[in-house]
């Protein structure tokens, strides 16, 4: 069961912009965020759909871009800090799970497994690699320890890099029930409190979703696996234009009742 501190509720008294998923591409999101932040108003929200890091070269860059455009906003007035929410998504959880990786039953696989997703990338931008995490895993528990503990030392060397990762939100949502931002799926039978990693890992039925879930007008996700690009239906958006992989970064601006206000493309 999830804890309601783990999502975010947003008052629905203006706009909300989502940024989906950026995948280390510092370049494209510090674009993107200049161009939201030209237009960004007092009554305004903005919501990162997840998977800010990974794939991309540019992680703690990506990071530090996200602190600095939260940073931006809240000097502005009007602007709650509550008003700018970070979502968990995959490559989060990954990381997140990859700094206890000694308590994982069979650290080795699930280390490679990790490399398989893109996680390399978050690695390498904290001054690791998958070689070296690699022969941790395969060594010994107290290897693998050290190695984890040096990742922790070296994220607390990023001026508020600790701070970012513990205070992800599961998902977000705005009170009058018009949008509900996710990371990458959604299981439609079940409550919002009953989703676990379904968010991140899938398992659900977004692309089957026919009907407003549990209330929702319309259910916004910021990561397709199936890299189908931007994609709209009655019930549901998709945002991934494949940031990280090939494609762009694209931001989209809702109103409070689900319609879409404006568009910008990185």
């Amino acid at each position: 069961m999830e804890t309601e501190d783990a999502f975010s509720t947003l008052a629905s008294d203006g706009r909300v912009w989502a940024v989906p998923s950026i995948h280390g591409e510092a370049g494209r999101l510090k674009a993107i965020n200049e161009a939201m932040f030209k237009g960004f108003r007092p009554t305004d929200k903005l919501v990162y759909l997840g998977n800010m890091i990974g794939h991309g070269p540019w992680v703690r860059e990506t990071i530090d871009e996200l602190l600095l455009m939260r940073r931006r906003l809240m000097s502005e007035k009007g602007v709650d800090p509550k008003d700018v929410v970070f979502l968990r998504g995959g490559q989060e959880e990954m990381w997140q799970k990859l700094l206890v990786l000694q308590m994982a039953a069979d650290p080795a696989g699930v280390f490679k497994w990790m490399v398989g997703h893109g996680i390399e990338a978050t690695l390498n931008a904290y001054g690791s690699s998958a070689a070296e995490g690699l022969d941790a895993a395969e060594h010994s528990v107290i290897k693998l320890t050290r190695w984890t503990n040096m990742l922790r030392d070296r994220l607390r060397e990023n001026d508020g890099h600790t701070t970012f990762f513990s205070s992800l939100k599961r998902a977000a949502r705005l009170q009058n029930n018009a949008l509900l931002f996710v990371n990458a799926d959604i299981n439609s039978k079940v409550p919002l409190s009953e989703q676990a990693d379904t968010f991140w890992w899938g398992g659900g039925d977004f692309d089957d979703i026919e009907e407003p879930y549990s209330g929702f007008a319309m259910v916004v996700r910021g990561y397709d696996p199936k890299r189908r690009g931007i994609q709209f239906t009655a019930y549901t958006a998709t945002l991934d234009n494949l940031c990280g992989r090939g494609g762009v970064l694209e931001a989209v601006c809702f109103g409070a009742d689900g319609t879409i206000q404006e568009r910008f493309e990185a």
